[in-house]
């Protein structure tokens, strides 16, 4: 059943689909009536079973291998996009990659991979999927940023500056292409249950519920269904936001 409106006929890409937020992400927006594009880097079984899921929906899927950091990647990916598609309405820029480092002790190299994959990687699919939103003067964009981008953390600076800038990176695009009814949101998850965030012993995981008001992990479903929220007619009059799914963790 289709709970947001607008969406039936769509076709997503979303980056960094084949586990996650992602994944639950692809199979949410299939579920509304989306063709969904399945970008992932390693994980090609796992995209594959993503698919076959969206297939099940009776949407078409498709699966794309295309590191987000590399512009001959995103070259590729936008290229297949459009041979198989004809082009995408809604991007979900949700591939990312973290280190548990403190500042000292990650290398330049370190640092300047996180910001390639979670920040430059943003821009760069954006800049190849932009050209055509603006010739059919409709598009919608979501990124995914993170809580951490609002308070900080003690062990992954280099994360915390990439999610910071993509909200930075959303604000300003939102304004360059509100002129062509394209709007430009941002999620900022709080801890939700992935394997990016899972929680190397029972302590953990307690101590972690302790300072989170709702007492809870969130479920990639929830943000997903922001996600359609976002892509959908509802959203239509909100651009340039950044909306903040954590638990009251940060508010």
């Amino acid at each position: 059943m289709n709970v947001f409106t607008g969406l039936k006929g769509k076709t997503a890409l979303v980056t960094g689909a084949s586990r996650g937020i992602g994944k639950a992400t692809a199979l949410s927006l299939a579920k509304n009536g989306c063709n969904v594009i399945i970008n992932y880097v390693h994980k090609k079984d796992d995209a594959n079973e993503v698919a076959d899921e969206i297939i099940q929906t009776g949407q078409d899927a498709l699966v794309i291998q295309a590191d987000v950091s590399k512009i001959e990647d995103i070259e590729r990916l936008q290229a297949q996009t459009m041979e198989c598609f004809d082009g995408i309405d809604i991007l979900v820029n949700n591939a990312g990659i973290h280190q548990h480092l403190k500042s000292w002790e990650m290398t330049p190299g370190d640092w300047k991979r996180v910001i390639d994959v979670n920040l430059t990687g943003v821009f760069l699919v954006c800049r190849a999927f932009v050209p055509d939103f603006i010739k059919k003067r409709n598009g919608r964009i979501i990124n995914i940023s993170s809580v951490i981008a609002h308070k900080g953390t003690d062990h992954e600076c280099h994360y915390a500056s990439s999610k910071s800038g993509i909200l930075g990176l959303t604000r300003s695009l939102a304004l360059e292409l509100a002129p062509y009814n394209i709007t430009v949101n941002a999620i900022a998850p709080g801890y939700i249950d992935t394997d990016m965030t899972s929680f190397s012993t029972k302590k953990e995981r307690l101590d972690t519920l302790k300072i989170v008001p709702l007492g809870r992990i969130g479920n990639p479903a929830e943000i997903a269904s922001a996600v359609c929220f976002l892509a959908s007619d509802l959203a239509d009059y909100i651009t340039g936001e950044t909306l903040n799914i954590n638990g009251g963790l940060y508010c």
